[in-house]
């Protein structure tokens, strides 16, 4: 194991918003075993404070050509814009070559990366995955279905989850206030900060028709329909609330973060995927019998009612939200310990190339089996072409002797 005297230096390039909250906690975990942790941050993000005094990592701040306010309005065109404010980032570290030679200099023994947003020019994402020594995915059994997976696959999914802690007291009032219908939490992740009018009125409308109180995360302005069971907040402790005995269902954009905050408190979700791995993750969980999905551009009021009713009342998405988080934590080893043992593996190692596939050493042709073929086809033509060759020769004989019978 790594111990005093023997700590390394780790390199991390991460990926703003969600997926940094996670890689976070490991940065955390790795620098309180003694590592030195550098992280490369764009000079405008969303949650990385590169100013924080009291962080234990070191930044190397990137300049980019865009400001924090033009980051959040492009993050309305998310998909249209990312990958090009992404390669504006990769330029602020490939084209400065004092940044560049100077983490050369540095002897990092392991760079983490966010596959997200991997820099490098140019690549392709099969060379970016073929460099990669582990892979650690934000998923787990509770969540994915069973197939085969390379043995540098490990799975961390929930790394971030723990248990609930005490609610701040006006918040906990409010939710005792609910009695025995309990309570709905409510968020469409850190990236989704208002609706547009008409869909939050929608959304208001359709909350103060249920029995439950519900604690919604919401910075936009507050609907005209919002009902006096229902309360918003800038900023709501999810986790916390989750773990909480009353709540009984949570509305979901379907974010990693959020659907295994839910699993590991074993909570039903009405999922409302928007973007990116959203719908194929309220799918895994809709697959799984513990939520019910809507449409976000076409969902109505009686919509939203319909399916909070669902999994509230039908006792069949509370057992199986039960079920995955049982499945969840009854794991040999928790989930960051996992993450941060497998960091140090490839540090302790040099890296894992003895779990890597050699299909990455393979060309294009190679590794479809090109050469192959074309073998098989060379060696089938000439066995054809031999094959003709001999009826012409044994046509051409039987020929000359039977002219020669006639003849005679």
């Amino acid at each position: 194991y790594w111990g005093s005297g023997s700590c390394g230096k780790v390199l991390v390039w991460p990926t703003d918003a969600s997926h940094w909250l996670n890689i976070k906690l490991v940065l955390e975990e790795l620098s309180l075993r003694g590592h030195d942790v550098t992280v490369l941050v764009p000079s405008v993000n969303l949650h990385i404070d590169y100013n924080e005094s009291s962080s234990p990592f070191d930044f190397e701040v990137l300049p980019v050509p865009f400001t924090k306010w033009e980051l959040m309005l492009k993050m309305k065109e998310f998909m249209e814009v990312s990958i090009k404010m992404f390669k504006q980032t990769c330029d602020g570290v490939v084209l400065n070559p004092r940044l560049t030679a100077k983490l050369q200099q540095a002897g990092f023994d392991v760079l983490i990366s966010d596959p997200l947003s991997p820099g490098g020019r140019p690549t392709t994402l099969c060379e970016t995955m073929g460099k990669a020594e582990m892979w650690l995915i934000r998923t787990y059994w509770d969540f994915e279905f069973p197939r085969p997976f390379l043995p540098n696959f490990e799975f961390v999914g929930g790394l971030h989850c723990k248990p609930a802690k005490p609610l701040p007291e006006e918040m906990e009032e409010f939710v005792q206030s609910s009695g025995e219908h309990g309570i709905v939490v409510f968020s469409l992740g850190s990236m989704i900060y208002n609706l547009t009018e008409e869909k939050s009125n929608m959304v208001a409308l359709a909350l103060s028709q249920i029995p439950q109180k519900v604690l919604w995360r919401y910075k936009g302005k507050k609907p005209e329909t919002l009902g006096p069971n229902t309360r918003i907040y800038d900023w709501i402790p999810q986790n916390d609330l989750l773990g909480h005995p009353k709540t009984k269902a949570f509305i979901t954009h379907g974010g990693t973060n959020g659907i295994y905050e839910a699993i590991y408190h074993g909570i039903p979700m009405v999922g409302i995927p928007i973007f990116a791995d959203q719908p194929d993750n309220i799918a895994h969980m809709k697959a799984k019998g513990m939520a019910v999905e809507l449409d976000f551009n076409t969902m109505q009021t009686q919509d939203l009612i319909d399916a909070l009713d669902t999994v509230i009342k039908n006792s069949s998405y509370k057992e199986n939200a039960v079920r995955l988080s049982k499945i969840h934590h009854d794991q040999p080893m928790k989930p960051l310990d996992r993450a941060v043992f497998w960091i140090e593996f490839v540090m302790r190692h040099k890296g894992a190339k003895h779990l890597r596939p050699a299909a990455h050493e393979l060309t294009w042709y190679q590794y479809h089996c090109l050469d192959v073929l074309a073998f098989l086809l060379v060696c089938a033509a000439a066995a054809v072409f031999i094959a003709v060759r001999c009826c012409l020769f044994c046509c051409k004989k039987c020929g000359r002797i039977v002219k020669k019978k006639k003849t005679e």
